[in-house]
């Protein structure tokens, strides 16, 4: 063999070695399943999306290593046994909205929505650098989990209702679906609270069950049809500014991977989190277009509702101070977005103000 020969074929042989070691992973444990639950019906607009996002983000960035099968609310547990089947380890993770768990500790409100409380920017803000996820972490090592943030529906709508709301008073005896603290608030205005999962909603409105409901904006709205049964559209909410979605893991199956595939989740979680409210946005004007054409009436709450709206929120969400937990959160959480909001309003605020002068 001549050298050329020899250097072509030693070269080859480097080349075919190096690329078996690509080929394999290093963080490649063989591979494994993970079963995801959600609190989202199968097919639900914007969530169910984000919930199989993620899965399928988790699932790439591993190279195969986890492959996360998703199971819609009702396909393994219903939309309010996540928690605790991922907490059991009946599952492996979750992807929901957190205040629904409320009953497990009421801080987990702060890590989807509070009244009156933080838009999509400002939850970010304290969340990835202001020591929010750092207290998260906190709160759901207690029921073994492991949660990051992965999704953010934005600004939510006032909600669908069978009449025009014209004061506080027409609260009284309402129907109204609405969980969180949000709903706690129309409990304090003389509202029947229904804590519904969002795949039972269309049939507790169009049954009657319920006299009117918020769920998320124009487009998911629209997707779930309400406008087929009232035609009265709040388009703003006090209740969910930013509301946002989280993904949970049993934190003995997240321990049990590599350093390598708990950045895999992280990171699919927060890819999750900017791909998510970026769908919701570039969807919303276009379905209230849409709904407004086909005869919704857009309305917005009188200022006397939401005066209203304040005083019952103050109330609750300083009903917990008490627990040492849900304080630290609270403190931090309202530090950080009077701290984001002194900025944004001086700044996106006012500029949006004069381009919207302007551009008209």
């Amino acid at each position: 063999m001549d050298r050329r020969s020899f250097l072509r074929t030693s070269a080859l042989g480097g080349s075919a070695a190096a690329a078996s070691t690509l080929a394999a992973p290093a963080y490649a444990q063989g591979k494994r399943t993970l079963t995801m639950v959600t609190t989202w019906g199968r097919g639900l607009a914007g969530v169910h999306d984000a919930a199989q996002r993620c899965a399928d983000t988790v699932t790439a960035m591993s190279d195969g290593a986890l492959t996360v099968e998703v199971k819609a609310a009702g396909e393994l547990v219903g939309a309010f046994e996540v928690f605790d089947a991922v907490s059991s380890g009946q599952a492996d993770m979750y992807h929901g909205v957190d205040y629904y768990f409320l009953g497990q500790h009421p801080a987990f409100s702060f890590f989807s929505a509070i009244p009156f409380g933080m838009t999509a920017q400002e939850l970010n803000n304290w969340y990835y650098h202001q020591g929010g996820q750092q207290l998260q972490d906190q709160l759901t090592e207690i029921f073994g989990l492991k949660t990051f943030l992965a999704g953010n529906t934005g600004p939510q709508s006032g909600g669908w209702f069978r009449k025009e709301i014209n004061g506080p008073e027409d609260f009284q005896g309402l129907k109204f679906r609405m969980p969180g603290q949000g709903g706690e608030v129309l409990a304090k205005l003389g509202a029947s609270v229904q804590n519904l999962p969002g795949g039972e909603v269309y049939q507790a409105l169009a049954s009657g069950a319920i006299d009117g409901t918020e769920w998320i904006g124009p487009w998911a709205d629209e997707k779930a049809g309400f406008q087929e049964i009232t035609k009265f559209y709040y388009t703003a909410g006090f209740h969910e500014p930013g509301l946002g979605l989280s993904l949970a893991t049993n934190r003995e199956v997240y321990d049990s991977l590599s350093p390598a595939l708990q950045s895999v989740i992280e990171n699919a979680a927060m890819s999750t989190n900017a791909w998510s409210l970026s769908q919701f946005m570039a969807n919303n004007a276009s379905a209230l277009q849409r709904l407004q054409a086909g005869g919704v009436k857009v309305l917005e709450f009188p200022d006397s509702v939401w005066d209203a709206f304040g005083s019952a929120a103050m109330e609750v969400v300083a009903a917990n101070l008490n627990d040492d937990l849900y304080k630290e959160i609270h403190d931090s959480y309202m530090a950080s977005m009077r701290n984001s909001s002194q900025w944004i309003s001086r700044s996106e605020g006012a500029y949006s103000t004069q381009r919207n002068r302007i551009l008209g």
